[in-house]
């Protein structure tokens, strides 16, 4: 590291109001400019001085770029201890923290716009939310290879975050000891409950919560799937973060989603927040939650290609009865 380059980058208002939202975040230049209330030129200049000094890191996601706090990952101890100097909340005097609270307000409420325009979204499209979901790879194919995947491990207590429709828990809930659908979306409720009407009383609990602030136990779940919802996410990785939370030791976690692609148009039409995920980013995300990524699997659909990404939260399961075979889920979903 460069510390005459890093302090000189921090020598500055706008760079330190930057880094400390970068904490909270990653954030494109367009969000970084909206909250700081200048030009993007401007924005990007200072976030080129944060990213020559090793402080930030840049990743292009179509034509979005986004920034992300570089310290955590860079192997030296004069990084780690600048990266917490910057994450406690006296890390700056009175004028600044008082500055980065109004950052904080303001970020805030762009989040709260773009999360009540992709909420309209999904009401909107409730309805037809499997058939949008069957555009971009037949849904039986990716049905089909997720449960090959996670077939062989015990269910046990299931999650389904961004459960839509419900079909996750369809699919997966005959060989759980209990299941839990949670979703945003009152409408994508409403239509799980009607898809779920036929399974036991008290097998499946529908809960309606953000994925941002999960109103479940630590510790509670031994399968976590997160189906088509990642992308949907401001910030990705505090959703990752809450999954680990609720994630048991030996919890096994999936998530289904796009890899990185540069289709520009999702943003609009579909409301997606982020443009799918490279490995590198997802193996990242679960390691700041507290997972090992165990293993990829890819299923091309022209031009989406849709990744499942398999992890096992720290730590050792507790022993546990298997579920007899005939009460185990289809190896193959229906049509």
């Amino acid at each position: 590291m460069d510390m005459t380059l890093l302090f000189k980058a921090l020598a500055d208002d706008t760079r330190l109001r930057i880094m400390l939202l970068l904490q909270l975040m990653e954030l494109s230049v367009g969000e970084l400019a909206a909250v700081l209330d200048q030009s993007q030129p401007r924005v990007s200049r200072h976030v080129r001085i944060l990213a020559e000094a090793g402080l930030a890191e840049r990743h292009k996601e179509g034509s979005w770029v986004f920034l992300r706090p570089a310290l955590p990952r860079i192997d030296h101890q004069s990084a780690a201890l600048l990266d917490a100097f910057l994450r406690c909340d006296d890390a700056v005097g009175p004028q600044l923290a008082s500055q980065h609270a109004a950052d904080r307000a303001q970020l805030d409420a762009i989040r709260k716009l773009r999360d009540q325009r992709a909420a309209d979204f999904f009401a909107q499209h409730a309805g037809q939310w499997d058939a949008i979901r069957s555009l971009h790879l037949p849904e039986a194919q990716v049905e089909a290879a997720l449960t090959d995947l996670i077939a062989d491990r015990r269910v046990g207590r299931l999650l389904d975050i961004g459960t839509g429709t419900g079909r996750m828990i369809e699919l997966f809930a005959p060989a759980a000891e209990h299941s839990t659908a949670l979703d945003r979306s009152p409408e994508m409720l409403r239509l799980a409950r009607a898809k779920l009407q036929h399974l036991a009383s008290g097998q499946i609990d529908l809960v309606q919560a953000d994925f941002y602030a999960l109103p479940l136990a630590d510790g509670s779940f031994d399968t976590i799937l997160l189906h088509q919802v990642l992308h949907y996410a401001q910030n990705p990785q505090a959703v990752i973060d809450e999954a680990g939370r609720v994630a048991a030791p030996g919890a096994q976690i999936a998530i289904v989603d796009f890899a990185a692609h540069a289709i520009e148009e999702l943003r609009e039409r579909d409301a997606h927040a982020r443009l799918g995920f490279a490995d590198e980013q997802i193996a990242a995300m679960l390691a700041s939650a507290g997972f090992d990524l165990t293993g990829t699997h890819g299923l091309s659909g022209g031009a989406l290609t849709v990744k499942i990404w398999l992890g096992l939260r720290h730590g050792e399961a507790p022993p546990t009865t298997l579920i007899p075979v005939d009460q185990e889920m289809p190896r193959k979903a229906a049509a």
